[in-house]
């Protein structure tokens, strides 16, 4: 019995200790409950003071500047504060669709004055960063009570902009006649209407700290290989600068090489041409402010291919491609070609042209790659000055500029004629590139091969060839090969590259790309054509 009773005392113990400890513990979760909500009452208040003060600040350094408007009303029905940047808000919306309609209701919450207001984008937020930076957009912010931190914010943005001209660069005689303006939501509607599918996909991403930027990336997702979008979306996410003023910024920053001369992003101001490589599987890249587009990945032989040659029909537009490859050629090696020969290898010219050289150069007191330098220096001078001066006198400064600079060169003996002739034929191939950037880069390379020429003869020429190649064959575009289908050889898209085959030929998309969907069409099916008789 008495070890019985023992038992039970110790029983009764633990249930004693069990409850006495429960008891603490939910005192204790207690007392910890009422302190979180102390510390998160405590955390709200302080939030709420710091946005007060944030918002307060925000507002007095707008208020700095000339352009911000602050309203207030206090004789209606129900008073009413409104803020919004002069300069950036539409005045005739703001009292037709905004003042006017809550004039004279009474609207006592942010739900009967977003009812009340016939503007379609109207957001009720407290957000201190989000109410900044719509009131920078064109936003107009209206407080109930000008000591509250909630607000409302309806669109009523100013846009101004030029209307859709034809192609300033790209301009072609046959084809659309439509280009690129610097508002992005313009150009992402030129591509909308090309495109009236649900599978183009539009990513868009702020860049730029002070600028604010809006950047577009444009794909195909049924046909766009993903790896392309994800390389494109994580460098321009990467960038960091403070402005991104042009397109061009966004292809430095994100080339594959940026100490390359050659771009490795294709730009455009045509639509349709944009409408044509999404549907290759390529990426297109818009910026808010540029009316140029990037696209990417892309390879060498496409600088030199028009979108106007889709136009034409294929034996003509081949014969183009081939007559633009032969003119780049010959504008990078013909003057480097002279100073060379003329210099070291005497034997290679004919006799009759010898005489003709010789007679030529008879007077001209400086060596072959002055003469060289000294028109192509001329050459570029005139094709800034054209540049930059008004159209009508640049094109007169270009042609008489020429002609009178030419001529007087070779009266006073400082050049000979045959040198004349072929820098300015140099000069004329190297306008045959479609693409500007390319152009640029065809003038800049043209130097280095003077210099190997002028040290080393031929053997020079050769030398700055395989080094170029070498460059060439190790350049990227977005991690694809920028020298493909030369290498690596793929003999599927030389369908499209020095010369461009029927469309019944192209079946499949490029190789390079790697698309869902390589197949354009069944070209069993679209061999099976029936006469009308049939």
């Amino acid at each position: 019995m008495k070890k019985w009773f023992q038992k039970k005392n110790k029983e009764s113990n633990e249930s004693n200790e069990s409850k006495e400890s429960n008891e603490s513990k939910e005192s204790k979760e207690s007392k910890e409950s009422k302190e979180s909500k102390e510390s998160k009452e405590s955390k709200e208040s302080k939030e709420s003071k710091e946005s007060k003060e944030n918002l307060s600040e925000i507002m007095s350094r707008l208020k700095k500047s000339s352009d911000f408007i602050c309203y207030s009303n206090n004789h209606s029905l129900n008073p009413f504060y409104i803020s919004y940047c002069k300069s950036l808000v539409n005045v005739e919306i703001l009292h037709r669709d905004i003042l006017a309609l809550i004039n004279d209701k009474p609207i006592r919450t942010y739900e009967e004055l977003k009812g009340a207001i016939l503007v379609e984008d109207i957001i009720i937020t407290s957000e201190i960063d989000k109410i900044e930076k719509l009131i920078l957009n064109g936003f107009v912010m209206i407080q109930l009570d000008e000591k509250d931190n909630m607000c409302a914010l309806a669109r009523a943005e100013l846009q101004i902009g030029r209307n859709i001209s034809i192609p300033e660069v790209e301009f072609s005689v046959i084809g659309p006649k439509e280009s690129f303006v610097e508002s992005l939501d313009s150009n992402l509607n030129l591509i909308r209407r090309r495109l009236p599918i649900s599978d183009l996909q539009i990513k868009e991403v702020m860049v730029g700290t002070l600028t604010k930027t809006r950047v577009a990336v444009l794909y195909i997702e049924k046909i766009v290989d993903k790896e392309n979008v994800n390389t494109v979306i994580q460098r321009i996410n990467d960038i960091e600068f403070d402005q991104i003023i042009d397109s061009a910024y966004i292809a430095q920053m994100i080339a594959d090489n940026q100490n390359s001369p050659f771009p490795q992003l294709l730009d455009t101001e045509r639509p349709d041409r944009v409408a044509g490589v999404l549907a290759e599987g390529k990426v297109v890249i818009l910026v808010n402010g540029s009316p140029h587009a990037l696209i990417g990945p892309t390879t060498l032989i496409e600088f030199f291919s028009s979108f106007e040659d889709y136009f034409l029909s294929w034996h003509v537009a081949s014969i183009f491609r081939i007559i633009r490859l032969f003119a780049v050629t010959f504008s990078i090696f013909s003057t480097p070609i002279y100073v060379a020969v003329v210099t070291y290898h005497y034997e290679l010219i004919p006799k009759e042209l010898m005489v003709t050289l010789v007679t030529s150069r008879s007077n001209v007191p400086f060596p072959p790659i002055l003469e060289v330098i000294f028109l192509e220096m001329a050459i570029e001078l005139l094709r800034e000055a054209g540049a930059r001066l008004p159209t009508k006198i640049g094109q007169t400064i270009g042609i008489v500029g020429g002609i009178v600079i030419g001529t007087a060169a070779v009266e006073a003996a400082l050049v000979s004629n045959v040198l004349l002739i072929i820098v300015a034929l140099a000069a004329l191939a190297s306008f045959t590139t479609p693409v500007y950037k390319m152009n640029n880069t065809i003038r800049l390379i043209r130097f280095p091969f003077l210099l190997f020429a002028q040290l080393w003869g031929l053997v020079g020429l050769v030398l700055c060839f395989c080094f170029l190649l070498v460059h060439l064959i190790r350049l990227t575009s977005l991690g694809r090969p920028f020298l493909e289908p030369i290498y690596p050889l793929r003999w599927a898209d030389l369908k499209d590259a020095f010369i461009r085959l029927p469309f019944s030929s192209q079946s499949k998309r490029p190789i390079l790309l790697r698309t869902k969907e390589p197949n354009r069409f069944n070209k069993k099916q679209a061999k099976e054509k029936k006469d009308i008789d049939e």
